[in-house]
């Protein structure tokens, strides 16, 4: 069976994604895109190709003396100043061959959240235009419209994430390939289900001062986040807590809360990463699937049975007090 052909190219953004693809392990990122069956023909940082070859092997592909079967843009496509922010050879705009090429592939794929909904390049005051694929923010559109479908019947696969998890983008890349990702495989938002479907509450290990409302004041306190350091843990749509980053870490482990990198609205401006926004002295970022009545009623109680240990070491930077052991016989 023929290997299936993939081009990546960078757009406007800062290639974070790109460095963390680098980072897969068990196995790393070129083993496991061949055992995949996926042939890299181009990545800005691991390919030699460069100049005129580059630009005829794309124009074979638009031409269809080449096959194109996975067409990954990193970054935000840039639009203002007729696309002249970002061009690729001979002074033609980027976007405009993106656009080209997204009409000859076999599936289109946004790697992380810059590609799939314009992130920070599509601030009002960045003066660049970036926009996503296929979106605008939470709104359907992008450079290539609400409407684009590729050639293999997929919509734009948003891989959204600040960088995205390796795991996540060679995942999907060997779905693609075995044309195993049908479209009842993505959520709204055109990210794969498998790792959207999460939350990054899902094995968070400050899951048990969450549920009596211990909470930290500082970083690197072990408390719970949410209530004064602005972790987004229980909205954010990601496996971060179950599939590790780097081998066995991330954010929440880290020390950091969430910041909920895989959202559209990751980068606005009204964003306050480690700050929790409060609406009469309530957290506005609860769970967004519980009904905040409810929320208020069972942190209440919660609070009124925090154990003495939660609540001294959730503002400490160690665990100071251990459970107590079972007392009395065993039955």
């Amino acid at each position: 069976m023929p290997m299936k052909t993939l081009v990546w190219l960078g757009a406007g953004g800062c290639g974070g994604c790109s460095m963390s693809l680098l980072t897969a392990e068990s196995p790393d990122c070129l083993t496991a895109l061949a055992q995949a069956g996926i042939e890299l023909v181009w990545h800005p940082s691991l390919s030699a190709l460069s100049g005129t070859e580059l630009l005829a092997t794309l124009d074979a592909m638009e031409a269809g003396r080449q096959p194109l079967d996975i067409l990954c843009i990193e970054g935000a496509l840039l639009t203002a100043f007729a696309g002249q922010c970002q061009t690729l050879g001979g002074g033609e705009p980027l976007v405009a061959r993106v656009a080209r090429l997204a009409r000859v592939a076999q599936c289109v794929v946004a790697v992380g959240g810059c590609a799939a909904f314009g992130g920070v390049g599509a601030a009002d005051d960045a003066g660049i235009g970036g926009r996503g694929l296929q979106f605008d923010g939470d709104q359907p559109g992008g450079v290539l419209g609400a409407g684009f479908i590729a050639r293999g019947g997929l919509p734009v696969v948003n891989i959204a994430g600040c960088p995205t998890h390796p795991g996540w983008v060679l995942d999907t890349l060997a779905l693609l390939a075995a044309h195993a990702l049908p479209a009842s495989g993505l959520d709204s938002l055109q990210r794969p289900r498998f790792y959207a479907d999460r939350l990054v509450h899902h094995g968070c290990p400050r899951n048990e001062f969450y549920e009596f409302k211990a909470t930290a004041h500082a970083l690197g306190q072990q408390g719970c986040l949410i209530e004064h350091l602005g972790c987004r843990g229980t909205q954010a749509h990601a496996d971060c807590n179950i599939r590790p980053w780097h081998g066995g870490s991330s954010c929440l482990k880290g020390g950091f809360s969430c910041i909920d990198c895989t959202a559209p609205d990751f980068a606005a401006p009204h964003r306050q990463p480690l700050t929790t926004p409060k609406l009469a002295g309530l957290p506005t970022i609860l769970p967004s699937d519980m009904p905040k009545a409810w929320f208020v009623a069972l942190s209440a109680l919660s609070k009124s049975a925090t154990p003495a240990r939660l609540r001294h070491n959730a503002q400490s930077d160690r665990l100071d007090i251990a459970p107590t052991p079972p007392t009395g016989k065993r039955r």
